[in-house]
């Protein structure tokens, strides 16, 4: 399998290549050259698969032989180690929760994932790999703890100061070893900005062999398909229309639901959920993408105002604005909407639902509300599990929320962090300095 540039001025690669090097010379993202697919035969015997046997099959199909077999299903069997259930709420509507791995989050299947596979091209090669990415809140933790002590691999994590929950923070800032927390004094942009100008960057890459575990790395999304796949096969009602609704940020969450679409999975439409950062949902509605500061919200992993994965969404669908509209729906929802659905559900349902997964259920139901579909499936995502925002989940509920065992270990641990600007420069100037001091 080859993948390109979706700046079309890079060479295509090989998977390990696009791996290890996360963007491509020319700043674009990675791609596939082609969408392998599944035949209806593969979606009718699903149920005769595990989870792990779904994700090595998809897995397999964009490596190729660049692993063994045995070795992609260690990788797989290590990293993919708890399961992703629908919970439904009625009989039409379901959550997916995606909260059941080490740190809680969605991005945990990504980055042990490409942890794992990293670690097995590194241990072959007589150097070493460092790591940037920016974290709006889960994946820095989920990139931390996926990474931490495998070896020949350094991870610098940089994350807005005063905008990730406290538990987020505490999360990705109490390990150490070859783990670096950067608190950068800005928004996420600034430190996505900071990370994609390293990539860039010719005289720093000389010295220092760089990669990404943001989903600017397409290793990220590859994991992120195999779930799609296991909430399809526990959906019970088949018969009808099936919706996916993504809360979206950067987007690379929905371009792996994409992708898997393409790929043949039976999903009639994908709801792209956001907060009070609408620049994706006002792209899909007006075919115009004004990028602009992030807003802090009470979801604060989808704070992006400038998402890099439409650049992915707009290749896959040839830059045809029609077309992604026949794939993706997209509305808004903001903080007064949010806090009024989590108690709604929670009335209704009797079902906790954190913030992210507030601003899909609401979305969804207005889309719904718009349509007269009788025979219908959704499926919301449930990204982070409601205790890493307990502060506003006791506040709207009135009731309190018991943090697991995994929560609760790191905060009696010391914060251990390193302040920056948001200035190029002193970041550049940090990372020379950090190598000539190892």
């Amino acid at each position: 399998m080859k993948f390109y540039s979706t700046n079309r001025n890079s060479q295509s690669v090989t998977f390990r290549e696009a791996l290890m090097k996360g963007l491509a010379d020319d700043g674009g993202l990675y791609m596939p050259a082609s969408i392998p697919k599944f035949d209806k035969g593969f979606f009718d015997r699903l149920n005769e698969f595990s989870f792990k046997e779904i994700a090595f099959l998809i897995a397999q199909k964009f490596i190729e032989d660049e692993i063994e077999e045995d070795d992609l299903k260690r990788i797989i069997n290590e990293a993919i180690n708890f399961p992703a259930p629908v919970v439904p709420l009625d009989d039409n509507i379901s959550v997916l929760e995606l909260f059941h791995g080490p740190t809680l989050a969605f991005k945990d299947f990504g980055a042990r994932f490409m942890a794992k596979t990293m670690g097995h091209f590194i241990s072959r090669e007589n150097r070493g790999l460092n790591i940037l990415v920016a974290t709006s809140g889960d994946t820095g933790s989920a990139v931390a703890n996926g990474f931490y002590n495998i070896p020949g691999i350094n991870v610098f994590i940089l994350f807005p100061k005063g905008k990730v929950s406290y538990i987020q923070e505490m999360q990705l800032t109490t390990l150490d070893g070859n783990v670096t927390a950067l608190e950068i004094d800005g928004s996420f942009d600034d430190c996505q900005r900071l990370v994609k100008s390293a990539f860039v960057d010719t005289e720093l890459n000389k010295q220092l062999n760089l990669s990404s575990a943001n989903s600017i790395n397409f290793a990220r999304l590859l994991p992120q398909m195999f779930y799609y796949f296991e909430a399809f096969k526990q959906i019970e009602n088949k018969t009808g229309e099936i919706f996916f609704c993504v809360p979206s940020g950067n987007l690379g969450n929905l371009t792996a639901g994409l992708i898997a679409k393409e790929m043949g999975l039976p999903i009639s439409k994908f709801i792209a959920a956001t907060n009070a950062n609408t620049t994706f949902a006002e792209f899909v509605k007006n075919g115009r993408f004004v990028p602009r500061d992030s807003i802090l919200t009470l979801s604060n992993a989808m704070d992006v105002g400038n998402p890099s994965n439409l650049a992915r969404i707009q290749s896959l669908y040839s830059d045809n604005i029609e077309l992604i509209r026949e794939h993706i729906y997209s509305d808004s929802a903001d903080d007064d909407v949010t806090a009024d659905t989590i108690r709604r559900v929670y009335k209704n349902y009797k079902y906790v639902i954190d913030p992210h997964g507030a601003v899909g259920f609401y979305v969804t139901n207005f889309f719904l509300s718009t349509r007269q579909i009788k025979n219908y499936s959704a499926v919301i995502l449930e990204t982070a599990h409601p205790a890493k925002f307990a502060d506003v989940i006791e506040k709207e509920l009135n009731i309190k929320i018991e943090l697991p065992e995994r929560l609760k270990n790191c905060l009696g641990k010391e914060k251990k962090s390193v302040s920056l600007s948001s200035d190029y420069k002193e970041f550049k100037r940090y990372l020379f300095e950090k190598k000539n001091n190892n």
